[in-house]
């Protein structure tokens, strides 16, 4: 691993936006843009590689970050504790105007604590979601930060609604919609590019499956892992299967190679490929969070398989649905591809329910002027 040091800044305090995973590069992307030179990047290595999380930062044109070490690979606790141990360093000896956190995950929690340590003001982007599964990390991650952050951006009126039933002070919190509308639009390629795209992967619009599985609940067991997979080969449709790094050490953990010999299985794409290939897939069937924002913009149908959901939205508008792996992933998958031209007509009139893509001028303002003093002497 390739460890990346910005030199010691001078001058007034910036606005630190620390992250640790790819989807939060994705999404913070058009407010690190927003911030311009007032963003100071701070990313944990809590997924970091130089062939994904390097080639999100070149797509996405985001400076380079100060990256800290050691932190990948740990176990939950590990991350956070060390992450932790490294960012109050940072913030003592270069203090921040305000910290910006994302969404949920080791990373998002362990900035907060940072934050919250040293007395900085904390801003959470994506305040308010709740799947109301203990079960779920991240559930832990996004409650606690929550309720120590200064200024919570809420994407949805749902966000705001959990919010208050949680009691938070209405003067912390503001409805901001969500970075993944700018996010999509800005980062999807040209109808030529796109034509391009699937030509090179022998691929026909709207006849295919595009799918991604890496969370903890459908590659922590052999029986979860391989009934997903073994729904998606029967599905008698092309597959398109980029693997994630964590799903094929559990394939080859649990002996389940066998299983991608239906699938097309890809190495990990690049973000703007990604929307590219969902864009004109008959169908998603993914277990990623982000997915379940983006597949609204794109007017794309997606399976979510998990057992439960932190966004409602996507499924109370049409575009989504939970269910679990085995014979239902399957049988659910066939009736949405028998049904592809409707269902595709009957999304592509339905609104995103994350906003109006001006989220990040939102989050920019009202995070500069949370900084108050700090900024008003860079």
């Amino acid at each position: 691993m390739t460890v990346h040091h910005l030199p010691r800044r001078t001058g007034s305090p910036r606005i630190a936006v620390v992250l640790g995973t790819r989807p939060e590069l994705v999404k913070l992307a058009p407010l690190i843009h927003e911030l311009g030179p007032a963003a100071r990047l701070v990313h944990t290595g809590q997924h970091w590689d130089e062939a994904m999380s390097g080639r999100f930062l070149r797509e996405l044109d985001l400076p380079e970050p100060e990256l800290l070490t050691g932190v990948g690979g740990r176990p939950r606790a590990g991350q956070i504790a060390a992450s932790l141990d490294q960012l109050d360093a940072a913030f003592a000896a270069e203090r921040p105007g305000a910290v910006v956190v994302q969404g949920d995950t080791n990373a998002t929690l362990a900035g907060a604590l940072a934050a919250n340590a040293r007395g900085i003001p904390l801003v959470h982007v994506e305040a308010g979601l709740r799947s109301h599964d203990r079960a779920m990390p991240e559930e832990h991650n996004r409650v606690m930060v929550d309720h120590i952050a200064d200024l919570l951006c809420a994407a949805t009126e749902d966000n705001l609604a959990n919010l208050r039933a949680e009691a938070v002070p209405a003067e912390r919190v503001a409805l901001t919609g969500n970075t993944v509308v700018e996010v999509v639009r800005a980062g999807l390629p040209s109808a030529a590019e796109r034509a391009a795209l699937l030509a090179r992967y022998g691929l026909r619009p709207d006849e295919y499956v595009l799918a991604t599985v890496h969370r903890p609940e459908n590659t922590d067991t052999a029986e979860a892992l391989g009934a997903v997979l073994a729904e998606l080969a029967a599905l008698g449709r092309p597959v398109l299967f980029p693997m994630h790094p964590r799903t094929r050490a559990a394939v080859e953990r649990f002996g389940l190679t066998p299983l991608l010999a239906g699938l097309r299985v890809t190495e990990p794409v690049g973000y703007a490929e990604f929307l590219g290939l969902a864009r004109h897939a008959a169908l998603l069937v993914s277990d990623s969070g982000g997915v379940q924002e983006e597949c609204t913009v794109l007017g794309r149908p997606l399976l979510v398989v998990r057992r439960s959901t932190e966004r409602p939205e996507a499924v109370a508008a049409g575009f989504a649905t939970l269910v679990e792996p085995g014979p239902e992933l399957g049988r659910l998958a066939a009736e949405w591809l028998a049904d592809t031209p409707a269902r595709l007509a009957c999304l592509a009139t339905t609104p995103s329910p994350y906003g109006d893509g001006l989220a990040s001028a939102r989050i920019a303002r009202l995070t500069t002027e949370l900084a108050g003093p700090f900024q008003a002497a860079a």
